[in-house]
């Protein structure tokens, strides 16, 4: 697994988590608001601004028929017609390059998740460096080949996948021309809950498809994504808006600016706090070693006298004999008159 660059980032391990700020349809239809946003996940410090590429007519058909209305219970979007929620949440084709110049403008780097593959043929023409495929295009073999055919860098999420789905999946895009993949630990709901969301699962995907592992996330929070860090994740996606409270088709479960500029910040801290097996003092530690416990005489002691539990004590700072030799002494005596406060050593002792 060795580090993926793209447009001057490093991606991997033992490089900073790479965050991703995806807008989605939280744009509502708005060129101004999208370049807002782009603006607002730049200031908050996300490294990738993500959008989406299709049209309602490349996501499904626009007829009413079962399976082309949403049904189920706890939906976010439970009632709405296919056709009519794609064609209120996309990203109109048009507004793509002002987005992709923006985020380059602010040090971002701009990419996207094409839905088939005249979205692919038009992001080659914008010259991205990075393609994203979505949960629910996870098993579309033909899409994979397609993009894995430009031998660009394939983020892929496996949402609802099983270990054989993503065998193929990762197989088709190697053998189709990508070498560079990250998968992305991913639960296909919206909300997602924490408990729902198994990212135990980061280290096995790594090993078992010796590939970079990431997360795609729609818990609400931060916590959830740090925690990833700690379990090997290079990448962090989430969805982001400027406010809940504007709505929009994605708005409920994306995280607002001073939400992911705490993203940014934590998922740093703990790729940081990572660092390597080690034991015994570091080299900041070092100083502290003085406040440690030592033995000092706690009472006037004079020559000859017998160390007792009275005139000795195991105290703070550390500038005396370790406490482990505490009974030792009290078998001792001093060869000098000691005053309260001096610390112990073995000149002093008989």
């Amino acid at each position: 697994m060795s580090i993926i660059k793209i447009e001057g980032a490093m991606i991997g391990i033992g490089q900073r988590p790479f965050i991703i700020a995806e807008m989605s349809g939280n744009h509502n239809q708005s060129l101004e608001r999208a370049l807002e946003i782009v603006e607002a996940a730049a200031k908050s410090g996300a490294h990738a601004l993500k959008i989406q590429t299709y049209t309602a007519n490349t996501m499904t058909l626009n007829v009413k028929g079962k399976g082309f209305v949403i049904e189920d219970e706890g939906n976010l979007w439970k009632g709405r017609h296919l056709y009519d929620l794609y064609k209120e949440a996309y990203t109109p084709w048009e507004w793509h390059k002002p987005i992709f110049d923006r985020a380059r403008e602010l040090g971002m780097i701009p990419f996207s998740t094409p839905f088939d593959e005249t979205a692919v043929d038009f992001l080659e023409e914008l010259d991205v460096q990075l393609y994203k495929i979505a949960s629910f295009e996870n098993n579309d073999i033909p899409l994979i080949k397609k993009v894995a055919a430009t031998g660009k860098p394939m983020i892929i999420s496996t949402g609802m996948a099983t270990v054989a789905e993503l065998d193929e999946t990762v197989r088709t895009a190697r053998e189709a021309g990508c070498n560079e993949i990250i998968l992305l630990k991913c639960t296909s709901t919206y909300p997602a809950t924490a408990d729902n969301t198994n990212i135990s699962t980061i280290p096995h995907m790594r090993e078992l498809f010796n590939v970079q592992v990431g997360l795609s996330d729609h818990t609400m929070g931060t916590g959830v994504a740090v925690a990833s860090i700690a379990l090997g994740a290079t990448v962090i996606e989430k969805h982001f808006t400027l406010s809940r409270a504007d709505g929009g088709v994605d708005s409920a479960f994306s995280i607002e600016p001073h939400e992911m500029s705490a993203l940014v910040e934590e998922t740093e801290r703990a790729w940081q706090a990572m660092g390597k097996v080690t034991y015994g003092p570091t080299e900041k530690e070092k100083a502290s070693l003085k406040f440690r416990r030592s033995i000092y005489v706690a009472k006037d002691i004079e020559v000859g006298e017998a160390f007792t539990k009275e005139n000795i004590k195991v105290i703070r700072p550390g500038y005396g004999l370790e406490p482990k030799y505490y009974e030792q002494v009290l078998k001792m005596k001093s060869n000098k008159k000691l005053t309260a406060g001096t610390p112990l050593c073995w000149e002093l002792l008989s």
